[in-house]
C-alpha cells in the first residue's frame, strides 16, 4: 500500500506555464529590490530622501504664492522685512520654479542619497552571490550570464528610481497642478520625457558599475571604499584641476556624477553652458563618452568574471 508521503518521493513535472528566461531577470530584479526593502537601513535613507522631495515640494508652492503676491509690497520672514521683488528673484537664482533645472538638481541631490545606499547595499545585492556559492545555482537554471546581469541591474535601478525618477515626476505633476495642467503639461511633455531618459541613464550606469564593483571586492567596506573614490575623491580632484589649477573644463570629466548630470541636463533639453552651476562644464558628447566608455568597460568586466565561474547542471 502507498504511504502518505510516498508521493513527494516521486518526480512531479511542472505544470505551469513556461515563460522565457527574460522573466529569470525580472524575477532576479524582485528578489534583489526585496533585500533591500527588508532592511531597516533602506527606510531610513528613503526618509532622508524625502526630506528633500518634501523641501522642492513646498518650494513649488513657495514661489507660486511670492509671484502672485510680487511687486513693491514687503513681507516680514523671521523679524526681517523683505522686498517681494528681491525674494521672486532669488527663487528664480535657485530653480525652484518647475523647470528643468528643478528637477536636474533635485535628482543631483537625491542621487548622493541613493549612492550611500548602493554603496552599503552593494554586497548584499551581488558580492553574496559569489561569497555563499549562490551564482552557481542561478546559472544552473535555464538563464544565460547577460539575464544575471540583467536581472541585477534592473534591481539596483529600481531602489535608484523610487529615489529618483519617481519623486521627480511628482514634482512634474505638482507643477503642472500649480501652473495650470492645460497648459504646462503640453508645452513641458519633454521634461516629463527628460526625466524618464535622466532615470534610465542613471538606472544603466550606476546598476553595471555596482555589480562589477561587487563582484570585483565582493565585501562592504572595499566597495564603499571604492565608491567613496569614484564620486567623492575623484569629483574633489576635478574641482582641484579644473578651478584650482586652471587646467580646463576637460578635467571635470573624471567625476562621473558630473557627466550624468551633464547627460541628464541635456535630455531635459538644457545646454551645459546654460546651466548655473557657476563654472565651465565640457561639451554633453564627451560626458555621454566617458558615461558610455564606463558602461561598457563595466559590461565587459562582467561577462570576463562571470563566464568564469564553473556551473554544474
Amino acid at each position: 500500500m502507498p504511504t502518505p508521503t510516498d508521493s513527494l518521493l516521486r518526480y512531479r513535472p511542472w505544470k505551469g506555464e513556461f515563460r522565457p528566461p527574460l522573466f529569470g531577470a525580472f524575477a532576479l530584479a524582485r528578489a534583489g529590490l526585496t533585500i533591500l526593502l527588508r532592511r531597516k537601513l533602506f527606510w531610513a535613507v528613503y526618509a532622508l530622501a524625502g526630506l528633500v522631495f518634501f523641501f522642492y515640494f513646498y518650494m513649488q508652492y513657495l514661489v507660486i504664492w511670492v509671484q502672485q503676491q510680487a511687486g513693491d509690497r514687503t513681507a516680514v520672514v523671521a523679524g526681517v522685512p523683505v522686498r517681494l521683488s528681491e525674494f521672486t528673484k532669488f527663487l528664480d537664482r535657485v530653480n525652484m520654479n518647475g523647470t528643468a533645472e528643478t528637477f536636474a538638481n533635485f535628482i543631483w541631490f537625491e542621487g548622493y542619497v541613493a549612492l550611500i545606499v548602493l554603496a552599503l547595499a552593494g554586497a548584499v545585492l551581488v558580492g553574496n552571490d559569489f561569497h555563499h556559492g549562490s551564482l552557481p545555482f542561478y546559472l544552473s537554471k535555464p538563464i544565460s550570464r547577460r539575464h544575471y546581469v540583467l536581472g541585477k541591474v534592473l534591481g539596483v535601478g529600481g531602489f535608484v528610481n523610487l529615489l529618483t525618477t519617481v519623486p521627480a515626476v511628482a514634482l512634474w505633476v505638482q507643477a503642472g497642478m500649480l501652473k495650470g495642467w492645460e497648459t504646462y503639461y503640453l508645452d513641458n511633455f519633454h521634461l516629463l520625457l527628460g526625466i524618464l531618459g535622466y532615470g534610465a541613464v542613471l538606472t544603466l550606469c550606476l546598476g553595471l558599475l555596482l555589480v562589477a564593483s561587487a563582484v570585483l571586492v565582493r565585501r562592504t567596506v572595499p566597495l564603499v571604499m571604492i565608491w567613496c573614490g569614484v564620486f567623492v575623491l575623484c569629483r574633489a580632484l576635478a574641482d582641484f584641476l579644473a578651478n584650482n589649477q586652471s587646467l580646463g573644463p576637460a578635467w571635470r570629466l573624471i567625476d562621473l556624477w558630473n557627466d550624468l548630470y551633464l547627460v541628464g541636463l541635456w535630455l531635459l533639453g538644457v545646454e551645459p553652458t546654460e546651466a548655473r552651476s557657476g563654472f565651465e562644464q565640457p561639451p554633453v558628447w564627451q560626458a555621454a563618452a566617458v558615461v558610455g566608455a564606463v558602461c561598457a568597460a563595466s559590461w565587459v568586466f562582467l561577462q570576463t568574471r562571470i563566464r568564469a565561474v564553473e556551473v554544474v547542471a
